[in-house]
């Protein structure tokens, strides 16, 4: 995005100018001999099977300064596990993939359960967690970025312009979280554009500028797979475990780290992954389930914040995100139009309508049950329990990822 205006409270990190990626990695490359690098990447079987997937597979051996590299595969049984590890094989010296399906690893999310410390469900918040976990675990790598597995034009500078604010000593920031465009011949990314950000406006409107909201207001793209962190944190973020994910792991980074240490990054010039479908009619599917779980994300976060949330209060949110989200589509109209880009107004109009009903499904939710589901707990929780799982959460993945040894 060419501009160098920096808006909110979160330090706003450009894209100016044409600057090599081999000068941005030959700069990682030094950087690392003193904070080493992991990169985490959540991913299901299926997405092997894709051409993005193979694309990410391409670009990464190109990356000079990782330490290691940290796959938490999901879906997939033994021979499907097997064959996501020959192909990773060459693609780091140093590379794990964690089995979450795998007899060693469900034993250990069994132990945590017996000690009520369960990991939730599966999923990606659970698979970020547990590979969290490992990273630490290994002790190699001071600083972990993540990106998603389904970039369609995926290229390295993504991922080196992502650590680069973390990994940099002449900076101080502590959490990096990527943004970037999303379009083709239309507007993308409907549930940032149409949801979450006109929602956040609505809260601040109705709640006056709380600090959390004012901080939320200011990611350009809040909902970005994508983001770079102290290992640290790792160790001291909670993460949600159902689709409020992105959100949730703000607010963990809001609770744990100062503002001036937080920043958001340009990562791409265009940003290209699978959409999926609005499901209007079914709220456990698609961008609703996704909306539906945001909400009441946010709900509980400003009720912990102490704000009173009542069934009148939340009445008033509904009406008046659909005002705002309706404002939201004429500037969107706008925009598209001067770029020569495809709008879709009715097709704009049903999707704020479809997420009002997801507002108000996660009022219910929230009315019935303000708590909710626990987060997944911090990794120091887990070790003060569990002195010992660190030690045996390491030789589950190590033993997974032995070579298969043969007899004559």
């Amino acid at each position: 995005m060419a501009d160098f205006f920096q808006t909110g409270v979160v330090a706003t990190l450009h894209r100016l100018g044409t600057r090599r990626i081999e000068e941005i990695e030959d700069e990682l490359v030094r950087f690392s001999r003193t904070s080493p690098m992991a990169l985490v990447l959540p991913a299901l079987y299926s997405e092997f099977e894709t051409e993005a997937m193979t694309g990410i597979l391409k670009e990464l051996p190109k990356i000079p300064y990782l330490k290691q590299i940290v796959l938490s595969l999901g879906n997939a049984d033994a021979s499907q596990f097997a064959d996501a590890k020959k192909r990773l094989y060459d693609v780091h010296k140093n590379v794990r993939v964690i089995w979450n399906e795998g007899e060693r690893v469900q034993r250990l999310f069994r132990l945590l359960e017996e000690k009520r410390l369960a990991a939730g469900p599966a999923g990606k918040g659970r698979a970020c967690w547990i590979a969290y976990g490992y990273v630490l675990a290994s002790g190699q790598a001071k600083i972990i970025g993540l990106h998603d597995c389904d970039i369609v034009n995926y290229n390295r500078e993504l991922l080196a312009r992502l650590m680069h604010p973390i990994a940099n000593p002449n900076v101080d920031f502590e959490f990096a979280k990527g943004f970037y465009a999303r379009y083709t011949t239309k507007l993308h990314g409907r549930v940032t554009r149409l949801f979450v950000t006109p929602f956040v406006r609505t809260l601040k409107e109705i709640f006056g500028h709380l600090p959390f909201l004012v901080y939320l207001d200011s990611f350009r793209y809040p909902l970005a797979g994508e983001f770079a962190m102290d290992a640290e944190l790792a160790r001291v973020n909670r993460i949600p475990a159902d689709w409020g994910l992105e959100v949730g792991v703000l607010a963990e980074v809001y609770r744990n780290c100062s503002l001036k240490r937080i920043c958001q990054v340009d990562v791409a010039d265009n940003y290209e992954h699978k959409h999926q479908s609005l499901s209007a009619e079914d709220a456990q599917k698609g961008l609703m389930r996704m909306t539906v779980d945001i909400a009441k994300t946010l709900f509980r976060m400003l009720a912990a914040d102490g704000a009173v949330i009542s069934e009148g209060a939340l009445r008033t949110i509904q009406t008046k995100y659909v005002r705002t989200a309706e404002d939201t589509i004429t500037r969107y109209h706008a925009d598209a139009m001067i770029n020569g880009l495809d709008f879709d107004r009715h097709e704009e109009e049903v999707a704020v309508q479809a997420f009002a009903q997801a507002i108000r499904l996660a009022a219910e939710d929230y009315l019935k049950d303000p708590l909710g589901a626990a987060l997944i707990p911090n990794w120091n929780r887990v070790a003060a329990a569990l002195p010992d799982f660190f030690g045996q959460l390491e030789l589950a993945v190590e033993e997974d990822n032995a070579p298969v040894t043969t007899h004559a």
